[in-house]
């Protein structure tokens, strides 16, 4: 019994939500500890290099990247990319209790909504289409319509860089993640096209001797480094519980309409599958929102001595309690009850 290119992408989808779920809380506990010996990531910092654990989340990322490009070769992005919410539900779950982020019960619901519309995508997605050759790729990719999609999207990047990052990066969490979805939807088309081309060629039609194919490769690196980036500043400055959902929704949304313009993904489909598939993308961005929305803030250093009886000491041990600290007296009375 043969199996179906677009099964192929569902599965390759789903070990690339349960890789990239994990990678978000392996690299958000990499940059804490990278923080508290050096300069923070999201202000230019650099020394979560030398830090294993954020390695390891950059190892599980691209591992889940791969398995997820791959799944684009097969399926349609409007069924691999909303299914990425299973990485959500990971992340938030791990986030609990790795990283103390507390799950509500109605970030539980939010887990299940997303859970349900996906299982609609999947039930009402449509086939995949694969382009015969790399030439057909860059057809589509020169069309007029997402032409005007490439030239607002990077005229929309260059002003979040240039202008909105100095001024909002810090406060504003759609900043960083503004960049990074608007280029990893570049990132993904231009993956697909490459994914295309060594299918091609290992069928025995060789593409790499076409200019297009290392045309593509060049703009995934790139737009792939941009997008890893501003990925690290956004999870070094928020909590990975407000990160993973926001950047979900953004680059889902992104991805999906620009595999849309470029792929013409919904072609051949009749009215009843397509509004199908977009309640179940709503129900799965209400999960999202839903997880958004009843999350706890990070603790802080006052917040852990006033509830927990500890202290964060100047090497970071947050391990001693204040019975153990008699030689530190404070003298703001408003530290008492």
């Amino acid at each position: 019994m043969s199996v179906s290119d677009n099964s192929r992408g569902l599965i390759l989808a789903i070990l690339s939500s349960l890789f990239i779920g994990t990678s978000f809380i392996l690299k958000k506990k990499g940059l804490l500890r990278a923080a508290a010996a050096g300069t923070r990531a999201g202000v230019g910092g650099y020394t979560y290099l030398v830090e294993p654990l954020w390695w390891a989340g950059m190892i599980t990322m691209i591992v889940g990247e791969v398995a997820n490009f791959v799944a684009y070769i097969y399926a349609p992005a409007v069924l691999v990319a909303p299914l990425g919410a299973l990485s959500i539900i990971i992340s938030a779950v791990l986030a609990h209790f790795m990283l103390k982020e507390r799950l509500r019960w109605m970030g539980v619901l939010g887990c299940v909504s997303c859970i349900a519309g996906s299982v609609v995508i999947v039930i009402h997605a449509p086939e995949e289409h694969t382009p015969s050759s790399v030439q057909q790729v860059w057809n589509l990719a020169t069309q007029p319509a997402f032409l005007i999609y490439v030239a607002a999207t990077l005229s929309i990047v260059l002003v979040l860089v240039l202008h909105f990052e100095p001024l909002y990066g810090q406060t504003n969490i759609l900043v960083y993640l503004g960049i990074c979805s608007m280029m990893g939807a570049f990132t993904v088309v231009s993956i697909k096209a490459i994914g295309i081309a060594i299918k091609l060629t290992l069928e025995g039609i060789n593409q790499f001797g076409y200019m297009q194919t290392w045309f593509f490769l060049s703009v995934a690196v790139v737009c792939m480094i941009t997008q890893l980036n501003y990925l690290n500043k956004a999870l070094d400055t928020f909590s990975a519980a407000l990160v993973s959902p926001i950047y979900y929704v953004m680059f889902t949304t992104l991805t999906i309409v620009a595999s849309a313009i470029m792929f013409k993904d919904w072609s051949g489909q009749n009215a009843s599958s397509i509004v199908s598939e977009l309640c179940g993308f709503i129900t799965v961005l209400s999960g999202t929102v839903i997880l958004h929305v009843t999350r706890d803030e990070e603790p802080t250093a006052t917040s852990d001595i006033m509830t927990k009886g500890s202290v964060t000491w100047y090497d970071g041990d947050p391990s001693k309690h204040l019975e153990e600290a008699h030689f530190i007296t404070l003298n703001n009375s408003d530290y008492f009850n």
